[in-house]
């Protein structure tokens, strides 16, 4: 029910009981001029328009979807974890497109929509699995280190010399007739047990005793050429073994005919012919010194 006080009439000139201004009272003064009313008393605009009701509608939408947004960032701040937007569909009576506008956005259940803590400076320790079975690197680490072996005696061998003086000490009798026959070969004397080395690479054809010599070592070389090392005191091969120039294969001995200690050294050519062994060891670099009784 509208208030008595706000209702107002419409004056309209036919009404002659209608109100009059002070102004129009004075009926005695016929030449009085009759003031006119303003717009706004006949169409009623000085009283406040009540809001229509579609406004009042959504201010109610914006004032509860606000509400929620606050409740649900307090929510989320109080518990340090996201909190779960209310979906319920608000029915008013106001246009369903404004309500969708001013409905907070939804987030999907399964969203974690924390704050990203900063990446750790702190070193990472990773958790690595031990290996089910460790002879796999065993079998490895011995097929490493027998390679390095073979690829270091290759580089040794790389730098070894073809030749080498066959034992060291006193040139004392040379290859030729002595005393009364054929000395095949040369002598150098030294002391019992100095070491007798291969004068070149070769396989070894006899190691142990012989007629003559007491013991001797016999070397085939790649050529066909075979050296005798004679009247030894032990020997430090066997047969069929590979040597290379400088190994040691004996040591000297006063064994078999000897008239001290020393090492009888020949040179068979091709296996048979006996040469003088002084221009063949001279012409692979190797010297005796001279030659001393």
């Amino acid at each position: 029910m509208r208030s008595p006080i706000n209702e107002i009439p419409a004056w309209t000139p036919a009404d002659d009981t209608a109100p009059r201004s002070p102004a129009a009272a004075d009926a005695s003064d016929p030449e009085a001029e009759t003031p006119e009313m303003p717009d706004d008393a006949r169409t009623g605009k000085h009283r406040v328009i009540a809001p229509p009701s579609s406004v009042r509608n959504r201010a109610a939408v914006v004032a509860i979807a606000a509400g929620a947004v606050a409740a649900a960032g307090q929510a989320a701040s109080q518990n340090n974890a996201p909190a779960a937007p209310d979906t319920t569909e608000i029915a008013l009576a106001g246009s369903s497109a404004d309500v969708v506008a001013m409905a907070p956005a939804t987030v999907p259940s399964g969203t974690d929509n924390t704050v990203a803590a900063p990446p750790s400076t702190a070193p990472q320790v990773l958790n690595i699995a031990a290996p089910v079975n460790l002879n796999q690197f065993n079998d490895l680490l011995a097929k490493g280190a027998k390679f390095a072996q073979e690829r270091a005696a290759e580089e040794a061998a790389k730098l070894r010399p073809l030749y080498v003086k066959f034992t060291s000490g006193s040139f004392t009798s040379g290859f030729g007739a002595r005393w009364g026959a054929s000395h095949l070969g040369i002598d150098v004397a030294n002391a019992i047990g100095t070491p007798i080395l291969a004068v070149a690479d070769g396989t070894v054809i006899d190691a142990g005793p012989a007629s003559g010599f007491g013991m001797w070592v016999r070397l085939l070389h790649s050529d066909g050429t075979v050296t005798v090392y004679g009247h030894v005191n032990t020997t430090t091969v066997s047969v069929g073994e590979h040597v290379m120039a400088g190994d040691q294969i004996a040591t000297m001995g006063n064994r078999g005919y000897s008239t001290g200690p020393h090492c009888h050294f020949e040179v068979w050519q091709n296996g048979s012919d006996k040469i003088d062994p002084v221009p063949w060891l001279a012409s692979r670099g190797i010297s005796l010194g001279i030659e001393r009784d």
